[in-house]
This record gives C-alpha cells, structure tokens and sequence, in this order.
C-alpha cells in the first residue's frame, strides 16, 4: 500500500477508539440489555432494528480506507478486531486492506456520493411537519398500530380527521411505503425506490437519519468516527420524529412536539431546521468518504 501520511500515534488512535467508545457504547449496552430482557424501546429500538447495524460493530472503532495506525502487540490485544477481516498489517503498521473492496461496495458508495451530493444542491423543503408517523396509523385498528403499547394522543376518528384536513408532502420513499392504504392518496407526492436520488431533501427528517444508514453499510471502509456522527444526528432525528408522532410518550420524558396546533407546527419546523442544518457537514463529510472507497488501491 502506498501512502503519503505517516502512520497515526499509538497514542492517538487509541483515544479515538476510546472516545468512539464513550460516545455510542451506552446506546448499544441498552439495546442489547433491553433485548436479553424481552422489552422495547419505541424510540432508540429503531436505530437497532430498521437499520440493523450489530450494536457490537458501532462499538468497534475502525479507522477509514486509506488511513495508517501505528501498531504494537499491546494496541493490538486490547482491539483485537482490528486485524480481523479487513486489517492488513506490514511492519508495526494497520490499514484496511483496499484489495478487498469488492465492486458492489464500491457501486453502492457511487450511489450513495452522488445522493449526498444532489441532497446538497437541492433547496430544503421545511413544512411536512412529520406528519409521516401519523399517515402510517391513519385509520388503523388498535391491533395494528405498530406502538400500541402506548397510547396514540388522539382519538382514532379525531386523528383522521386531522390527517386529512393537513396536506401531506412526504418525499421519502422508505417513509412513504409505511403509510396506511388509505394514508397513500393523501400524499402529494409519490416517492419511489427508483426516484430517491430525484426526491430526498436535506430537510426531511429521515434523509438525515438515513446518513446512518449508508454510513453503516459502507462500514468499515469510511471509518467508525463518520459511523458514530451519523449515530448521533439520527437518534436525534428519531427522537423528533417520536415526540412530534401521534403517541403519548410523555411518561418516558418524550414531551410531544404538537403538531396538531399552529404553535407545534412551528416548533417542528425549528427543531427540523436545526437538524438539517447539523446534517449538511456530516453528509459533506460521508460524501467525501465515497470518494475515497471509490479511488481507493
């Protein structure tokens, strides 16, 4: 492998790996505690399950492709993953051995490059006011709620009529395929698998979270910090996603964003503001990771 950087300190990679460590460690301890106890979480279960990235490999720093770590027999002991699968090692040296990325690794980091890139260059569209989580138990029974441990806020008739008294813009396919049969034809739009590149925007909440997504299928090519980032902006966008949905939470501290009133539809559109102005340099930044996996030798 040739390289124009000189390998990271011992002592440097490894307060990353403990810093990773500190920061996404005490949400994937829970998930797996929760789920050796048989309960759930409606809000944090979601980074688990939907995107189903092993909470034992968030927990597991890697550097990104092209980045070199000094090694010693000690560093190595106390992460032992790190010369598994991917790890090359050549005199007291660590990398990601390039040789191994496959072309649908690297097709799937074009994609995602140039779907970070056309979010980017696209104006944000700020006024769905997550009415996503509301269109996918528009006139459901109680039995086919997907949260029905908990309450919903609104009596079912009241919330479909709320539903449709609203107009619905939801432009991201994997939300849009969620809603109910009858929520379907309230959407002005139509959001496809094969139209998401023309679709997403960096306003919607679950663009921004999808960072996570690709982040973690690109693993370990861009690097556990870029994973850890993407970690945190989507469990934040999860939580505004929950407290501005139709479910009481209150008990569990999820104080609901009301969207059902003026003032709650300003209140989201702010916080979705903020998290869309948080995304724009991590979406820069697994942008340029694409391009590394793609160049990559």
């Amino acid at each position: 492998m040739t390289g124009v950087h000189a390998p990271l300190a011992i002592t440097d990679w490894t307060q990353r790996a403990a810093d990773h460590a500190a920061r996404v460690g005490p949400w994937a301890d829970a998930f797996v505690d929760r789920r050796s106890r048989g309960t759930k979480h409606p809000v944090h279960d979601f980074l688990f399950t939907y995107y189903s990235f092993a909470p034992g490999k968030l927990k597991q720093w890697m550097p990104p492709v092209g980045e070199r770590l000094e090694i010693d027999d000690a560093s190595l002991a106390s992460h032992p993953w790190l010369p598994g699968r991917w790890g090359k090692t050549e005199g007291g040296v660590l990398y990601l051995d390039a040789s191994l990325l496959d072309h649908r690794t690297r097709d799937l980091a074009k994609f995602v490059g140039e779907l970070c890139e056309r979010i980017a260059g696209r104006a944000p569209r700020l006024r769905c006011f997550g009415l996503h989580e509301w269109a996918m138990v528009y006139r459901q029974t109680p039995e086919e709620v997907r949260h029905n441990a908990h309450a919903l806020r609104m009596a079912p008739d009241d919330l479909a009529a709320f539903i449709e008294s609203q107009s619905i813009n939801c432009s991201h396919y994997d939300a849009y395929r969620f809603f109910t049969p009858g929520a379907r034809p309230l959407n002005s739009l139509n959001p496809q698998l094969e139209t998401r590149l023309d679709m997403e925007q960096g306003a919607c909440l679950h663009a921004n979270m999808d960072l996570y997504k690709w982040a973690s299928k690109l693993w370990p090519w861009v690097g556990s910090d870029l994973v850890a980032e993407t970690f945190l902006l989507a469990l934040e966008g999860r939580d505004l996603d929950m407290r501005a949905s139709p479910y009481d939470l209150a008990a569990m501290g999820y104080e609901p964003v009301r969207i059902e009133t003026e003032e709650g539809r300003k209140q989201y559109q702010l916080e979705q503001q903020r998290l869309a102005e948080r995304s724009v340099p991590v979406r820069l930044s697994l942008r340029e990771a694409c391009t590394r996996i793609v160049a990559a030798e």
